[in-house]
């Protein structure tokens, strides 16, 4: 789509104006933002694009249109969804060997156990391997109440720091500032960024792994402005 208007405004109330028209959402929802500093962002998105329309380099957007359109109607089935990652957490499955990718693991997944563990009174069961291994009940249940507790703005950000970091306990860190995003990111890579270091860079695994780390410190951002 081509650009079809000059000038961008965030509004009072939350609303994007484009030439004193309101944005909508792909349902035809008003696009109206909880925070001036998320309506501002996303005000600037629109404002800095060229002749044609790139959704791509709109992230806040997108999460924004997201959060109205898909869980605002079902907030709780959403967060349901989510919180299915408590019960098979990347933080709880360990390698085995070599020491040194098991000693990476520890170096980045055991803080952030002991601040879920301190967090939330929960217990976690830390396996060798890939075969599953449940959660105690009431360890799940209590990640699944934290989740839930967040509205579907936050809601919608979580989504893409759980499904590509693998970890709703990173997750949940970097929602409540005990973690960097970055950070967050690269802990939730480790084994990734340590076979990289170990044998080299295969340039598809690295453009993957950047265009993942793109959406992920953009959900970041987008959770940091409400």
């Amino acid at each position: 789509m081509k650009r079809f208007y000059k000038e961008v405004r965030a509004s009072n109330d939350g609303s994007i104006l484009l030439d004193g028209r309101p944005v909508r959402t792909p349902a035809r929802v008003p696009l109206a933002l909880p925070t001036p500093a998320l309506a501002t962002a996303i005000a600037e998105e629109w404002a800095a694009q060229g002749e044609t329309l790139d959704p791509q380099s709109m992230p806040l957007n997108g999460l924004a249109n997201a959060a109205i359109d898909q869980v605002a109607p079902d907030p709780a089935a959403f967060a349901a969804t989510l919180a299915a990652y408590a019960g098979t957490d990347l933080l709880c499955y360990r390698a085995d060997a070599p020491p040194a990718l098991v000693a990476a693991e520890a170096a980045a997944w055991d803080p952030l156990l002991d601040w879920a563990r301190a967090r939330y009174a929960v217990h976690f069961e830390i396996v060798t391997g890939i075969i599953h291994c449940p959660q105690p009940p009431a360890t799940i249940a209590r990640l699944a109440e934290a989740l839930a507790a967040r509205d579907p703005f936050a809601l919608v950000a979580m989504n893409p720091l759980v499904t590509i970091g693998g970890s709703l306990i990173a997750a949940l860190a970097l929602a409540e500032g005990a973690i960097t995003a970055k950070a967050a990111f690269d802990a939730t890579h480790v084994d990734e960024l340590w076979q990289a270091e170990q044998w080299g860079e295969d340039w598809l695994a690295t453009q993957s792994r950047e265009a993942k780390r793109r959406d992920f410190l953009a959900a970041a951002r987008f959770l940091s402005l409400l």
